[in-house]
């Protein structure tokens, strides 16, 4: 595996398994007036954030210097040691019982039924821009890239595949519902209602796992 797939996988499997984004995206499909629309117009709206993100923080210019490397280095390691922070008090919140700090207003999952797909863009929008951990993860993966001096096109490429591979378990369900339409709605909803019988335990487990594992490696590359 490139280094750099091997930096990127565990911030791809991180942010893919943030169990809210997949209830809110299996609620969308399931709801009854244009569900797979809205659900691909909330996956639009999380893609168009991230690829701004990658803009804003100039991934897309990144050139191969040294210094260039060594910065995005220093950066990423620090990024990696505050996320597994803030992943190892959310598994200690979830412990606890508490709510999660970056799931999105109730009020959201309420309206979701009602949502035209408009409002589902924003929504994945906004669950991008309000997620503390979701931002953390974006700009650890650009940081990594740019540390990696790939040049201009391949991590352009190499985000791109970041930012699919992040939303892989957004779209697998929109393509089992535009594929099977006659059994997916069952499926999708026992799927749904078992993710949010079990959110906080994932939650826990993913947090805890994750969060170590980018504590060490965020503290290993400051102080190696």
């Amino acid at each position: 595996m490139p280094p750099v797939l091997a930096s990127l996988l565990p911030l791809i499997i991180g942010s893919a398994l943030v169990p809210v984004q997949i209830i809110m995206v299996i609620l969308l499909l399931t709801s009854e007036k244009q569900g797979p629309l809205k659900a691909i117009a909330f996956v639009v709206g999380m893609t168009l954030v991230r690829l701004a993100q990658g803009l804003l923080f100039g991934l897309i210019f990144v050139g191969g210097s040294t210094d260039v490397s060594e910065g995005s280095g220093w950066i990423k390691s620090t990024l990696l040691a505050v996320l597994g922070i803030l992943l190892l008090i959310n598994a200690y919140k979830s412990f606890r019982k508490e709510p999660d700090p970056d799931a999105p207003p109730p009020k959201w999952l309420a309206m979701i039924e009602k949502a035209s797909p408009l409002v589902a863009l924003a929504m994945g929008a906004g669950l991008i821009l309000l997620s503390a951990k979701l931002w953390v993860f974006t700009l650890g993966a650009i940081s990594a890239i740019g540390a990696a001096q790939l040049g201009q096109p391949s991590s352009t490429i190499a985000f791109l595949l970041f930012v699919l591979l992040a939303e892989s378990l957004l779209i697998i369900p929109i393509l089992i519902r535009l594929l099977f339409p006659a059994k997916a709605s069952a499926l999708l909803g026992s799927f749904g209602d078992w993710l949010e019988a079990h959110n906080s335990q994932i939650v826990m487990v993913v947090s805890l796992v994750f969060g170590a594992l980018f504590l060490y490696q965020g503290l290993t590359g400051l102080f190696a």
